[in-house]
C-alpha cells in the first residue's frame, strides 16, 4: 500500500499567522504559480519528471504547486518545516527512504514550501507524473540540469 502525507504523522501543526515575509511569498505565488517542485530538475521524459531538493541546515525552498500525481523520496532523513496552502505550518521528520506518494484530481493541487531544520544536508527526489489529472505547469530552462 502506498501511502500519503496522510498517513504521516506530524511533530509539530499550528494555524497562527505566518511571518509578513512568508505570508508575502506564499501571495506571489498565487499570482505566479511555481512549477518548481525541487531544486533541480534533473530529467524529463513524456512521461515524469524527475527532480531532486538539496536543502542545506536552515535553507528553504520556497512556495511551490503540486498539481500532478507524484511520490516522494527522502534520500538522507531530517527534519523541515512546511508552510501550506491551508494556512496551517506543520514540522515532520523523516527517515531515509521513506517515500509519499501524493494524486491531485482535476483542479486540485497543493502550495507548500519545505525548510531544512536539522543540522545535516536534507535531500529528497521527487517523481512527478506528467499523464495526471491537470495538465503540466511550464518549468523554466534555469531549474534545468546541465547536460
Amino acid at each position: 500500500m502506498a501511502l500519503t502525507m496522510l498517513d504521516k504523522k506530524t511533530d509539530r501543526a499550528d494555524t497562527s499567522a505566518w511571518p509578513p515575509a512568508i505570508a508575502a511569498e506564499f501571495e506571489r505565488e498565487k499570482a505566479n504559480n511555481n512549477p518548481c517542485v525541487g531544486s533541480t530538475l534533473l530529467s524529463e521524459t513524456e512521461k515524469v519528471r524527475v527532480w531532486i531538493i538539496r536543502l542545506a541546515p536552515g535553507e528553504r525552498i520556497g512556495f511551490h504547486r503540486h498539481v500532478l500525481d507524484y511520490f516522494w523520496t527522502s534520500v538522507t532523513g531530517g527534519r523541515g518545516r512546511q508552510h501550506i496552502h491551508d494556512g496551517t505550518t506543520v514540522e515532520y521528520s523523516y527517515q531515509p527512504g521513506e517515500t509519499r506518494h501524493e494524486t491531485y484530481g482535476s483542479g486540485e493541487y497543493k502550495v507548500h514550501d519545505l525548510e531544512n531544520l536539522g543540522d545535516k544536508e536534507m535531500v529528497f527526489m521527487t517523481i512527478e507524473f506528467l499523464d495526471s489529472a491537470n495538465k503540466p505547469l511550464a518549468v523554466p530552462d534555469t531549474v534545468r540540469a546541465a547536460a
